[in-house]
């Protein structure tokens, strides 16, 4: 994904970080406050209260994108995957080819909505709402190639705790025999 996409100098990717995840909400308050109460970011608790942010994933080969009927649904410069309202027409089928659940259908404008990562806040330069505001830095948002070495950064600094703890671990079970 990385490397085809790597080619358009515009193009971003977002992430969430499920091991930076605190289950704050943080995101989804975002959210509601900068689309006038509807939020396209959840945080579910699952399996004993594990916080799992759920929003659009904007895939590469987005289905929602390619079972809509009136080409509604549309990839923007920096690969975003948009809805166009003026072209929705409310028939649902993105809903029902998106593995995440994730498009809604608005009853009173009997239109599909998603996360459309904040697009008035990028033209400005500015990150998503949910992105900027997360305080665990949870959720990453921009050029693969730099999120992708801050992600794995993280994972090494990971591995380095666990190593260290581990041998910190070892070495308090032999003092203890």
């Amino acid at each position: 994904m990385i490397a085809v996409r790597s080619e358009v100098k515009s193009y971003r990717i977002h992430v969430v970080d499920l091991s930076m995840c605190m289950g704050c909400e943080t995101c989804q308050e975002v959210c509601s406050f900068i689309h006038d109460d509807k939020t396209f970011i959840r945080v579910y608790k699952v399996h004993g209260g594990i916080p799992v942010p759920l929003n659009c994933r904007h895939c590469e080969k987005a289905a929602c994108m390619e079972v809509c009927p009136t080409l509604a649904i549309y990839r923007d410069e920096s690969g975003a995957v948009l809805i166009n309202p003026g072209r929705c027409i409310g028939c649902k089928l993105c809903i029902m080819a998106c593995p995440f659940g994730v498009p809604e259908f608005d009853p009173k404008d009997k239109i599909v909505m998603k996360c459309d990562l904040c697009a008035e806040r990028r033209k400005e330069g500015l990150l998503p709402a949910c992105a900027s505001m997360c305080p665990s830095a949870a959720i990453l948002y921009g050029f693969p190639e730099e999120v992708m070495k801050y992600v794995q950064t993280r994972v090494a600094e990971r591995i380095a705790k666990a190593k260290i703890l581990g041998e910190m671990e070892l070495r308090m079970k032999a003092w203890l025999l």
